[in-house]
């Protein structure tokens, strides 16, 4: 009578356990988007959506705003450039030898003497203009850095943004099994206390559930990684932990079918911004070239004399006209280096952009092997759940030993990690492909 009191409650137990977890990784009822929340993780959360992630990223990430600066800072440059030279004025005076000696002036002379002198300095051939073009242009590759350095951190963001999602999912997975196993082992270390089963029996259970406690904490150490990386890329110092709220059925909606490989390689080689800041550099390396070739002329200094006293007759004014003769230096060296620089980054721009046609090769391919991978999976979970019930139901009636329930039980684990490890890697695959691109190509918010 005992007997079959015992196998009675360990069935409903069982049933009750599973009746609760035959869908474990769907979303909370009042936010169906959102990534279940493990209960280690339930205290000063916040739920984020990846477009609202995006919106304080570019609003608060403090590399971002410090490469902001770097373009100011060129532009100013580039304003700078094209100002004129300030007029140089001299003025000299006798009137130190005056007031120490106090000298007789002759009769029908002038007190002091008085020198002005003004001389304003000429650029010829156009030489402010092109080093205002040589600045501008440096401008230009500080604008293609930070969009450059906006597409690597939107990459990090968008990337840690699901890898977060789906291991929360997870997580929730696991959180549920460990509650169900426990309750079985504790129920079933009253039994042995009871000498109602064998030791050997509680020991393996106990080991598979410290091996689920294991899996789930390093998990754990996984999803910690992955919101320190979120505070940091959001610039936020609170405590709080983000529960990433996705569309899982856009997710499954990503597909290659309207784009073919050349056409996001053709993409690339105009959207990439790290290629179109080689293609500025090597224009900046073209007007520098013209800068160093008008350096070779030389400035003109135009200026006006006025002398009171100090010449062969008093109140002389004279034009002045100065201007070094370009014997020995002109600049030859600089304008050699020059073309030298610019054949250097003809050769780097040709390297990069081979990287960015082999990066989308690369990334276009392994995201038709993660697709064609997800697509040939079953997806649904929910036979292999009202399985699960039955399986625990035959444990608890003593049908299947525990080497078979453990095994049933560790292969309905697999299947929903391994889901959701699948679901993230296929994410990841079309996420790198948009980042190889340089445009968002494919989006699932």
């Amino acid at each position: 009578m005992f007997r079959t009191s015992f196998l009675l409650v360990l069935a409903l137990t069982a049933t009750s356990a599973r009746a609760q977890t035959t869908s474990p990784v769907t979303a909370p009822a009042s936010s169906p988007n959102a990534a279940p929340v493990s209960p280690s993780i339930m205290t000063d959360t916040f739920r984020i959506t990846l477009s609202e992630a995006e919106q304080r990223f570019f609003q608060n990430n403090l590399a971002v705003l410090a490469q902001q600066y770097n373009v100011t800072v060129a532009q100013a440059q580039a304003v700078q450039a094209r100002l004129t030279d300030n007029p140089n004025v001299y003025v000299e005076q006798d009137l130190l030898r005056r007031k120490l000696t106090r000298p007789e002036v002759p009769v029908g002379t002038v007190g002091t003497e008085a020198i002005v002198t003004v001389q304003q300095l000429f650029s010829l051939a156009g030489r402010r203009k092109a080093a205002g073009a040589v600045a501008q242009q440096s401008a230009v590759v500080e604008q293609y850095n930070l969009q450059d350095l906006l597409r690597n951190l939107r990459y990090q963001l968008r990337t840690t943004f699901y890898d977060l999602y789906f291991k929360q999912r997870t997580l929730s997975a696991y959180a549920t099994e460990i509650s169900s196993l426990t309750r079985t082992v504790d129920l079933y270390q009253t039994q042995f206390e009871k000498g109602n089963i064998a030791l050997k029996e509680v020991i393996r259970l106990r080991a598979f559930l410290f091996t689920l406690q294991t899996e789930r904490q390093n998990l754990l150490n996984d999803v910690a990684s992955d919101q320190t990386d979120l505070h940091v890329l959001l610039r936020d110092a609170t405590g709080a932990q983000y529960v990433p709220v996705a569309d899982l059925a856009r997710t499954r909606d990503l597909t290659l079918k309207n784009y073919s490989e050349q056409q996001l390689v053709d993409t690339a080689l105009v959207r990439r911004t790290d290629l179109n800041a080689r293609r500025a550099t090597l224009e900046q390396q073209n007007r520098n070239l013209t800068l160093q070739q008008k350096l070779a002329t030389p400035d003109l200094a135009v200026g006006y004399t006025y002398d009171r006293a100090g010449s062969y007759i008093n109140n002389y004014q004279a034009l002045t006209l100065s201007m070094p003769i370009p014997l020995f230096n002109r600049n030859q060296g600089n304008i050699q280096a020059a073309r030298a620089q610019i054949a250097g980054s003809k050769i780097l721009v040709d390297q990069q952009q081979l990287i960015v046609q082999s990066e989308v090769h690369q990334a276009y391919q392994l995201a038709v092997r993660n697709d064609e991978l997800f697509q040939n999976t079953d997806r649904d979970t929910a036979p292999f759940a009202r399985l699960m019930v039955g399986i625990e139901q035959s444990y608890a009636k003593r049908i299947l030993s525990v080497v078979e329930y453990l095994d049933f039980f560790e292969s309905y684990k697999n299947n929903l990690v391994q889901l959701n490890a699948l679901r993230a890697n296929r994410v990841r695959a079309f996420e790198q492909l948009n980042f190889a691109v340089g445009k968002p190509v494919f989006r699932a918010d």
